[in-house]
């Protein structure tokens, strides 16, 4: 059974461009590279096809994995969502317990993750130790480091 995961309309363009670019660009440019090498002359000995063959096996997973994300894929209508509480797509406005210090993160499917955007995966630990709260109540998270206490502050989207 796959996972359905749910991504932004841009988050799930972003994956489809990604998927054509390796269908249509980077397969031909392997079937080409192992030509090549074939052309070379003995295979049994021919460590240039080996590789080409071992780059176009591992491009195969990843056309395949992105085959089935997309497949599996939901884009969620971000009008539609509940600000009460945190959910995927939701915008979290945080206080840091410790230090005092606020930051706001958006969750999102794992691979439309980037902490310098300020996206966050609901996979990881402070995605899922915030899931379900509510904008006043306190989250305490497991981290690597120990454990974090975030308030939540605000909810949006």
């Amino acid at each position: 059974m796959s996972k359905v995961s749910y991504y932004t309309e841009e988050g799930l363009k972003k994956l489809k461009a990604e998927l054509d670019q390796l269908r249509d660009v980077e397969r031909p440019k392997a079937s080409q590279a192992i030509a090549d090498a074939r052309d070379k002359g003995d295979l049994s000995e021919n460590a240039e096809y080996d590789a080409a063959k071992e780059a176009q096996g591992m491009l195969e997973m990843r056309i395949s994995k992105l085959e089935e994300v997309v497949a599996n894929a939901r884009v969620i209508d971000e009008s539609q969502l509940d600000t009460s509480k945190v959910l995927i797509h939701s915008k979290v406005k945080l206080k840091n317990l410790t230090n005092k210090q606020e930051m706001t993160y958006t969750l999102v499917a794992q691979s439309e993750a980037d902490l310098k955007t300020g996206k966050i995966s609901v996979d990881s630990p402070i995605g899922k130790g915030l899931l379900g709260k509510k904008a006043g109540e306190e989250a305490e998270i497991e981290i690597p480091n120990g454990k974090i206490k975030f308030e939540i502050i605000e909810v949006s989207r």
